[in-house]
């Protein structure tokens, strides 16, 4: 199996440089503490960065390095200097996503995470555009007695431009239900089939006539594009019936101002499915089943980010990237990678995980 990692000979600069010249998705491994390696590699060279890097007083990993800091904010500290180097490394398009866990010191949980993207927002000039919260459905054992059981981390998602970055939406859009006719009457995914809205719209005292009528027709035609195909479900709002979703102010709800100057509007679904929300659940198990790494840093963690936030042809980053899962994903998902690690044992069995495979002589696969 061939493997690409970086020569003995090969700067890191250069072996960067190279990697970004191939076609070829096989991850490239460069050995070296994470802040000097991305302070050799151009700025604005990659389009996509996610780590879990080392926790804070958790576990001992193979080479010394962030994690170890006698004082948490000592390792905030080199995290920023991580971060900072991300910064410009990363894209005016990109995006980084962080999952760190939090730690507890004489009974006080430090807040770590949140400590963390603060100062990167404040101090660096980062974005924060979403928190996940990875909620690990099982969690970890837990003996206190006196507190709930730790059984979620965040994943931050920052950009550097409010606007402008790579997202695409529809490549994480959950499958869409679809519509049906019983009985002559067109049926949403939902199961919404416009009979209790033509109900409200007849007994309304907030509607006047004219705005009834033109309420009727307005859901006769929504109903007809969910007949066609055109609209998996819809939901309606009458003014005096249903409140508008987030706020009944007309000055910061242009669903509001609808209300008032039509007495209804509509909720349309996406045609192509919802967004995935800002709360995963993924178990944190290895299906790896590793034997000299410990960090629970999942695959399916990284699916949405990758597909979401790192273009087809994009190159991906992860300066801690231990025995390379988000390297993995990235390279089934037909991404380009690089993984930078502290460990020669950890990145051998990176290289090892995501080498290809050769095909055997004769085989029509």
């Amino acid at each position: 199996m061939r493997r690409r990692t970086q020569p003995v000979t090969t700067t890191w600069a250069e072996a960067f440089r190279q990697y970004v010249l191939t076609q070829d998705a096989t991850p490239l491994y460069l050995v070296g503490d994470s802040l000097e390696v991305l302070r050799a590699l151009p700025a604005a060279s990659v389009d996509f960065a996610m780590t879990s890097p080392p926790y804070w007083g958790k576990r001992v990993y193979d080479e010394h390095g962030i994690g170890l800091e006698d004082d948490h904010r000592e390792y905030i500290a080199s995290l920023l200097a991580v971060t900072s180097e991300l910064h410009r490394v990363l894209k005016p398009s990109g995006s980084f996503w962080l999952n760190v866990g939090d730690s507890y010191l004489g009974k006080r949980l430090l807040m770590i995470p949140w400590r963390l993207a603060i100062a990167m927002a404040d101090g660096q000039g980062w974005i924060l555009r979403n928190d996940v919260v990875w909620h690990k459905v099982k969690g970890g054992p837990d003996t206190a007695h006196d507190k709930l059981r730790n059984v979620h981390e965040p994943l931050f998602h920052f950009v550097k431009e409010a606007t402008g970055y790579f997202y695409d939406a529809d490549a994480i859009r959950r499958t869409p239900g679809t519509s049906r006719v019983v009985n002559g009457s067109v049926v949403s995914a939902t199961g919404v089939t416009g009979v209790r809205y033509r109900r409200q719209i007849e007994l309304s005292t907030s509607l006047s006539g004219e705005e009834k009528a033109a309420a009727v027709a307005a859901l006769d035609t929504i109903l007809g594009a969910v007949r066609a195909g055109e609209l998996a479900d819809f939901r309606m709002i009458i003014r005096g019936r249903q409140r508008a979703t987030h706020s009944d102010s007309e000055r910061v709800s242009g669903r509001a101002r609808e209300l008032r100057d039509n007495g209804f509007c509509f909720l349309k679904y996406h045609p192509g499915g919802s967004k995935p929300g800002d709360v995963w659940d993924i178990l944190p198990e290895d299906t790896q089943q590793r034997t000299y790494h410990y960090a629970p840093y999942p695959e399916d963690l990284c699916r949405i980010p990758i597909l979401a936030t790192c273009p087809t042809h994009g190159i991906a980053l992860d300066p801690f990237c231990g025995t390379g899962t988000t390297n993995a994903v990235a390279a089934m998902l037909g991404r380009k990678s690089v993984g930078i690690d502290l460990s020669p044992f950890y990145l051998a069995e990176a290289a090892q995980r995501t080498a290809p495979v050769e095909k055997t002589p004769g085989s029509d696969e």
